[in-house]
């Protein structure tokens, strides 16, 4: 963990893989709900979100963005500091006993959800050719700058970049879901400027963790993990992933990773593309066979796709992670949580598949600290 200046006075955690040398920053968000807004608003922020993504394209050192939805019951920390804080001894003691019930039954009646956009940089590929770690700090913040304030016209508020501290904490409550409240106690300790101790890198992740074929466990939670096994071949509109990303009765993580092409890249995939598809009906006519309606549907695509590029569109490789996570203590409602998991994804027109005996890679994607799943596969030995 990296501790560097956004440049106004404040300070961000940069995670740096000390194998490749990538940095990855996390910008905290709150997407505003297409559900609640005109649908030409909704329209507008799906064509900047299009457009934020093409820019990608044109950043040679960003190799990767994973926007990250994590969900989970309210533990009642934070409502139950706020009221206590506030309660006067000299009430009425049946007000006392409301708000005492009222912050008892709030964990089962609210959520906590928390949305990041992790980026990350490769010091490598930067035209500029950074001479040593600060000097790739300076320039990583500098890219951020430019991608904070495009985002901020996709339909979501930045709220800044993620400190050492919260990201911490966001990895300590993965591993350890029932340090959660206690997490969340530091993190506004911390934010309000009370001294205390504050929660370091070294404590965030697990004391103990194991990989099974099906699931993985770690300190007090036992988690599964999915990778989406195809991308909706069928339309699909802004809300789409609506019902996956929605809370529910356990901790889950959905994240998105988008891979951009660069644009010059991006025009010889889709014209391969196309090719593809032409030489498949050219062969299937000249052995006669029929085209089936799968193999029209995607020659028309393909040439759609290219279309749109060359109208300015970007091209991304796409990959999507979900977790969800139980307590140890409550081990038995694993199978129910993972089924949820997959009816809400199936309601979502996502195809998940379990990732047997990669539940731990799996597991990592869904953090902010740059694991790629797929970059990983590359580093393996044959």
């Amino acid at each position: 963990m990296l501790d560097a200046e956004d440049g106004y006075g404040g300070r961000y955690g940069i995670v740096l893989d000390r194998r490749t040398g990538l940095m990855t920053a996390t910008l905290r968000v709150i997407p505003a709900s297409t559900w609640l807004a005109n649908r030409a608003d909704a329209d507008t922020w799906v064509a900047n979100w299009g457009g934020w993504l093409a820019s990608l394209g044109y950043l040679p050192a960003l190799r990767w963005v994973t926007v990250t939805i994590d969900t989970a019951p309210e533990p009642g920390s934070t409502l139950a500091d706020t009221v206590a804080a506030a309660l006067d001894p000299d009430s009425p003691l049946a007000a006392r006993q409301i708000m005492g019930q009222l912050v008892e039954a709030a964990p089962a009646a609210a959520a906590d959800v928390d949305t990041r956009v992790s980026i990350t940089f490769d010091p490598k590929a930067s035209p500029s050719a950074p001479a040593g770690l600060t000097d790739a700090a300076a320039e990583f913040g500098r890219m951020l700058h430019g991608l904070e304030s495009a985002l901020g016209t996709c339909g979501v508020t930045v709220l800044g970049r993620a400190s050492p501290a919260e990201i911490a904490g966001v990895v300590r409550t993965a591993f350890d879901p029932a340090a959660r409240g206690e997490v969340n106690r530091l993190l506004a300790q911390a934010a309000s400027g009370r001294p205390g101790r504050g929660l370091g890198w070294a404590e965030a992740g697990p004391v103990g963790a194991e990989e099974e074929p099906g699931c993985y466990r770690h300190d007090s939670g036992i988690s599964i993990s999915w990778a989406w096994q195809e991308a909706p071949r069928q339309n699909v509109t802004a809300d789409v992933l609506a019902r996956l990303v929605a809370p529910g009765r356990y901790p889950k993580r959905v994240s998105l990773q988008y891979r951009p092409f660069p644009a010059a890249e991006a025009t010889r995939v889709l014209e391969a593309e196309v090719n593809a598809a032409q030489f498949r009906a050219i062969y299937k006519r000249r052995t006669g066979r029929d085209e089936t309606a799968r193999d029209t549907y995607d020659q028309a695509r393909a040439r759609q796709a290219a279309a749109e590029e060359a109208a300015g569109a970007g091209v991304c490789l796409v990959s999507m992670y979900v977790t969800v996570t139980v307590t140890v203590a409550g081990e038995a409602e694993l199978p129910r949580a993972a089924a949820e998991t997959e009816a809400a994804a199936e309601s979502s027109r996502i195809r998940l598949r379990r990732m047997t005996y990669s539940q731990a890679a799996g597991f990592a994607a869904t953090l902010p600290c740059g694991i790629c799943p797929a970059e990983l596969a590359r580093r393996m030995p044959h």
